[in-house]
């Protein structure tokens, strides 16, 4: 990636070049190119993306908001790496509502709604075996925010927006050898909800997020 040296006025935190930054280093990432723990150098990353140290730092600053990067005094910022009690929180949080989010889908889909779920879900079962990682992201992103579409609770949906930018580290990792049991367990959250089975949809999408995250569920 080469990207101008236009520099950015200092505090001007979301301009196009640092959301480009911001961009690139967030796919790095959550692809798994960049593990856990692992140091981002202001210097190396401005000089392989080839631009200053300014749309690098605010970049940096805009994934720690997001809960992708830590950033220490005299150390710098890394990817965040989370220990196991952590990781266990993480999820039983987002598994709850998750789970909440599918049993409101269930009561309160429409056809509109149900019909662009359905057109996810076909794309992302068609290229489960081929697709790199990124792409097979991005349509997990796709359909869970559908999903909260359907769900139609406005609160819920940007607080699950924001959990899952924070969590998705979490299942970077297992995507990657469980890219084609991802969508049978979406198809299978999506014939509850079709069916209007709230108590079914729910448990069906908190499994499914312990199983993503490679834990068993209420240990």
């Amino acid at each position: 990636m080469s990207v101008h040296r236009d520099e950015p006025l200092l505090g001007q935190l979301h301009s196009p070049l640092t959301q480009l930054v911001a961009s690139k280093l967030r796919e790095r990432i959550l692809s798994g190119a960049v593990a856990g723990g692992e140091r981002l150098v202001e210097g190396k990353l401005s000089e392989e993306l080839g631009v200053s140290r300014v749309p690098v730092r605010e970049a940096l600053r805009q994934l720690a908001a997001e809960g992708l990067v830590s950033i220490e005094p005299r150390r710098g910022a890394s990817v965040i790496s989370y220990n196991e009690e952590q990781v266990r929180e993480l999820v039983e949080v987002r598994a709850t509502l998750e789970a909440l989010n599918a049993k409101l889908a269930a009561k309160r889909h429409d056809e509109l709604t149900i019909a662009d779920l359905k057109s996810i879900l076909d794309e992302g079962v068609r290229v489960a075996e081929s697709a790199d990682a990124l792409t097979l992201m991005r349509l997990n992103e796709r359909f869970h925010e559908a999903l909260a579409n359907v769900a139609a609770n406005s609160v819920l949906r940007d607080i699950m927006r924001s959990l899952r930018e924070r969590t998705a580290l979490l299942f970077a990792p297992m995507n990657k050898g469980r890219s084609q049991q991802n969508w049978e367990e979406h198809a299978a959250i999506l014939r509850a909800v079709i069916n209007g089975d709230a108590e079914m949809a729910s448990f069906l999408a908190a499994r499914h997020v312990y199983s993503a995250a490679g834990l068993q569920p209420w240990n």
